[in-house]
């Protein structure tokens, strides 16, 4: 792995947020609190030579609830990071769409979902696209070139097999995961300064954003809710079991889940299977945002791997995969095209963690395993897949950690997960 970081990244989405500027009236880019999100922005706000309007210093936050007019009404692009603080900017901001409607007029950042924003449906609805900007891409963290697995697993899948050997360890895999893709947390030069960090965050966000969105009667509980639902990561979400862990009932356990959801702690990956949906499972699955956070949250670490503990062992291959599925996700956010993504589980048991459907209604699906030899029982519910889709299935991947690319079945492939970011 690379060492940490020590320069500011370039990112990848920064050429969709340039075409959309010349595409949109408003641009909304939310994610986790620490993505790197205000870092972007103020990279667009650089070309465009505007200011950005900081709400997040409460200075800035005061003037701006005093009279978001004045602040929406500057030249174009007008940047705001952390528009939530002051959900009055957005009626500004459609004022003065209402008054002149072109594309690049606002850019703006969020670190909580747009919709659970007051208002924020109904201000400006069909007027702000929104981006989701994830924690670094290993490509980004190693400054590699280019990110194409997704590009080639939709198009000339069978090129992921023909490359050559990879030559990551399994040891690299596990520093790589509990790493994970927050910059600030990157930074930190050993892991125990980086745990003190995801401990720090989680409070920070929990106390500070969680509470700025809803007066939630059993806050200290929220941190032992998440590393339950941490405990779920890469698996079908449970919420009675995790409210009963807790000693929460249900409907709160929900409420709060949805919070944790609101300010991209975890997501769901949503049942998938539209043609299939009598064999298949509804329930979404459940992912951290991040698996260094994830790691943290359950505890794994190095030396745990490093000695076989068992629980860890296990739980590391829930974490693998909740790192292959959210690296997937950050390039298909590069991409200009839109697709439908879900995990498709049977009722018997048979499933594939992540497909891609594109517009054309094709299908891809991408398997997780922990191992490093693939037997056929790894790829027992592509094969299901393909079975099942006939000629709308394009392709199948096993991410494996070991070292070779090849050929499974038809349209079926075995190969590293190295190649999510090298090529």
């Amino acid at each position: 792995m690379a060492d940490p970081l020590s320069s500011i990244v370039e990112r990848r989405l920064t050429a969709i947020v340039r075409k959309r500027l010349g595409e949109e009236p408003a641009i909304a880019l939310q994610g986790a609190r620490s993505v790197g999100k205000s870092t972007l922005l103020r990279a667009v706000a650089r070309e465009s030579e505007a200011a950005v309007i900081d709400l997040d210093d409460l200075d800035v936050r005061s003037a701006v609830q005093e009279d978001p007019m004045r602040f929406a009404a500057g030249p174009a692009p007008v940047c705001f990071d952390e528009f939530q603080h002051v959900p009055d900017v957005l009626d500004a901001i459609k004022a003065e769409l209402n008054t002149r409607l072109e594309p690049g007029r606002f850019v703006l950042t969020g670190s909580t979902r747009y919709e659970s924003i007051p208002r924020a449906a109904q201000s400006l609805t069909g007027r702000l696209h929104l981006l989701t900007v994830w924690p670094l891409s290993q490509g980004e963290i190693d400054g590699a070139q280019q990110e194409d697995f997704v590009t080639k697993l939709l198009g000339d899948a069978a090129s992921l097999a023909a490359a050559k050997s990879d030559t990551a360890s399994r040891h690299d895999y596990v520093e790589r995961v509990l790493a994970g893709g927050l910059p600030l947390a990157l930074r930190r030069t050993t892991p125990a300064a980086r745990a003190r960090w995801f401990d720090g965050y989680v409070k920070l966000i929990i106390e500070r954003d969680v509470v700025e969105l809803s007066r939630i009667r059993q806050r200290e509980l929220l941190p032992r809710l998440l590393a339950r639902l941490a405990g779920q990561t890469g698996q079908i979400l449970n919420i009675g079991n995790a409210a009963q862990d807790v000693r929460m009932d249900r409907s709160t356990a929900e409420n709060y889940v949805r919070l944790l959801e609101t300010v991209f702690l975890i997501h769901r990956l949503p049942a998938w299977g539209r043609t299939l949906r009598s064999r298949a499972v509804a329930s979404p699955k459940l992912h951290v945002v991040d698996s260094g956070l994830a790691g943290r949250l359950l505890g794994i670490t190095e030396s745990k791997l490093m000695h076989n503990d068992p629980a860890a062992v296990t739980e590391f291959g829930h974490l693998l995969e909740t790192f292959c599925v959210n690296e997937i996700l950050k390039q298909l956010s590069w991409l200009d095209d839109t697709f439908t993504t879900g995990h498709w589980r049977t009722h018997d048991g048979t499933e594939v963690d992540l497909v891609i459907e594109t517009n054309d209604g094709k299908a891809s699906g991408i398997e997780v395993k922990s191992s490093g030899r693939i037997t056929r029982a790894d790829y027992s519910g592509l094969r299901s897949l393909r079975n099942a889709l006939g000629s709308a299935f394009h392709a199948g991947v096993v991410l494996h950690t070991g070292n070779l690319a090849y050929i499974l079945d038809d349209r079926i492939y075995a190969i590293p997960i190295e190649r999510l970011w090298t090529n």
